[in-house]
């Protein structure tokens, strides 16, 4: 009876948060249909939980302990133990490099030959191969986490409203900086709605308590990139940035703060053990969410090829523990914003919002779709400088 009671919470709480639309680079903006609130018939035959195996493509290696490939690991595993599979019906590939469509290519036809039925591809730069790849084995389910497409048959992809977490840890670093400078060490430039909206959100956040500080960002042009995000980090902080927030795959920028006395804000994992004299707190993925949701779905028969776009609702997205480093208040002033966000009361990308060029985009109480937070957020926050 607890299996079935997990089963039909899980089902629920994937079904609620699916978009039910595809994405492509065209229509990306497009108001997405309404989301379901019932499970239906999936897209694909159901699996056999003992006769799953799991194929996961990882950019990097989740031995590192911090950072992305870490934490989508984490989740694999939180599945894996909430499903009850073996440790046999996972694979892994590792450092598979996402700017390498052969590398990629190689890496799924590799599961697929040891037996894989489902795909998990954690990296944006996947996207493209795991389109063409779904379309040349239709008979295995994949899911790419990142990005925006999928085909309504056996691909969707997964992602969430990380941006709620990343407003929340913004309130920690707008009330700790003494500089009024606080820097972001960014993936991708503004082109990149996944990372300009989660540090449009992080901005917001700082000015709903701190309008005198501003964001100073640089770009590394790559979501792994050790030595270019730590230098990133250095530079921002030789121009007085005193708090250090990051949308980058390693713990560098962390590291690179404590090692010059300032502070900052991790991303993905609980940075904290990298850098305890200076982690305020992190944006954090429990990527378990998903991947337990989406597996549960795929043995009942009800997985569904739209994308999905959870958030701390749904448990996928939340800020981990604030040190004690935080300035008093700070928990409290968190607090407040997390319970009307839970509540539905209020969201991050409401209202009318400034942007730093003199525009404003929204409309005063609504709320930005869906479609255009993952796809059409290409502009900076009014407190944000341009690299």
């Amino acid at each position: 009876m607890k299996k079935k009671v997990l089963s039909l919470a899980l089902t629920f709480a994937l079904a609620v948060s699916m978009l039910a639309g595809c994405g492509t680079k065209e229509e990306k903006n497009a108001e997405p249909a309404a989301t379901e609130t019932t499970a239906k018939k999936g897209t694909m035959p159901a699996i056999k939980k003992e006769d799953l195996k799991i194929g996961v493509i990882h950019i990097t290696d989740p031995a590192e302990g911090s950072g992305y490939t870490y934490t989508h690991d984490l989740g694999i595993q939180g599945m894996q133990k909430n499903i009850g599979l073996e440790d046999s019906q996972i694979i892994r590939k590792n450092n598979t490099s996402d700017q390498d469509a052969v590398a990629i290519q190689t890496a799924i036809e590799e599961c697929i030959e040891q037996g894989c039925n489902v795909i998990f591809a954690t990296s944006w730069g996947y996207m493209d191969t795991v389109e063409a790849m779904a379309k040349e084995y239709p008979d295995v389910i994949f899911s790419h986490g990142t990005g925006y497409k999928c085909n309504g048959k056996n691909f969707n992809n997964y992602f969430g409203r990380i941006y709620q977490a990343r407003y929340l840890s913004g309130i920690a670093a707008g009330m700790k900086t003494t500089t009024n400078k606080i820097g972001y060490v960014a993936a991708m430039d503004k082109q990149n709605s996944e990372v300009t909206g989660g540090l449009d959100a992080f901005a917001m956040g700082i000015y709903s308590v701190n309008p005198d500080a501003k964001v100073y960002v640089k770009v590394t042009n790559s979501w792994f990139d050790p030595e270019a995000e730590a230098s990133a980090a250095e530079a921002l902080i030789a121009q007085g940035c005193d708090v250090i927030g990051q949308h980058c795959d390693t713990s560098n920028p962390m590291t690179a703060a404590q090692a010059a006395g300032v502070y900052g804000v991790g991303y993905n994992s609980d940075m904290s053990k990298d850098a305890p004299n200076a982690v305020l707190t992190s944006t954090m993925w429990d990527w378990s969410a998903y991947y337990t949701a989406a597996v549960q779905q795929i043995i009942d028969g009800t997985w569904d090829a739209t994308n999905y776009f959870g958030g701390m609702k749904e448990g996928l997205v939340k800020i981990a523990p604030l040190s004690n480093l935080c300035v008093d208040g700070t928990k409290e002033k968190i607090e407040e914003v997390q319970n009307k966000i839970l509540s539905g009361e209020w969201d991050v990308f409401t209202g009318v919002i400034e942007t730093n060029d003199g525009k404003t985009v929204g409309e005063e109480g609504k709320s930005l779709d869906d479609a255009t937070i993952t796809g059409g957020i290409n502009w900076y926050f009014k407190n944000v400088v341009e690299p």
